[in-house]
């Protein structure tokens, strides 16, 4: 079995939301390309001891298909939402890509084409 095999999607998603949501957007102070990442966006996920998301991963995808490990943000239960923001220089990048676990159903991904 392959990784790949075992990441969930928004095709996998129930009431408890998991997907993380990628946003990009422009700081205003620097201009540089800022990418949001909220997993339970819409619908906050649990953020209990027994239930929570871990971490989550941001790569990019280079035009030139070279894949970038761009950052790990590790999140603790309770008191911190999973939510991160990094800023990127995304002019080389075709794709952002997020991944999100949870310590009871693994791990979500999406992507952003830029």
């Amino acid at each position: 079995m392959r990784f790949g095999e075992v990441l969930k999607t928004k095709v996998s998603e129930g009431k408890e939301k998991h997907v993380p949501v990628i946003e990009l957007q422009k700081c205003a102070e620097c201009g540089e390309d800022v990418v949001i990442t909220i997993v339970g966006k819409e619908t906050p996920h649990p953020n209990t001891i027994e239930h929570h998301i871990k971490w989550i991963q941001l790569y990019g995808l280079k035009k030139d298909n070279q894949l970038l490990h761009l950052g790990t943000f590790g999140l603790g239960p309770a008191y911190t939402a999973p939510e991160v923001t990094a800023h990127l220089k995304t002019t080389e990048l075709k794709t952002i890509f997020a991944l999100a676990y949870c310590n009871i159903h693994g791990v979500w991904e999406n992507s952003l084409e830029i």
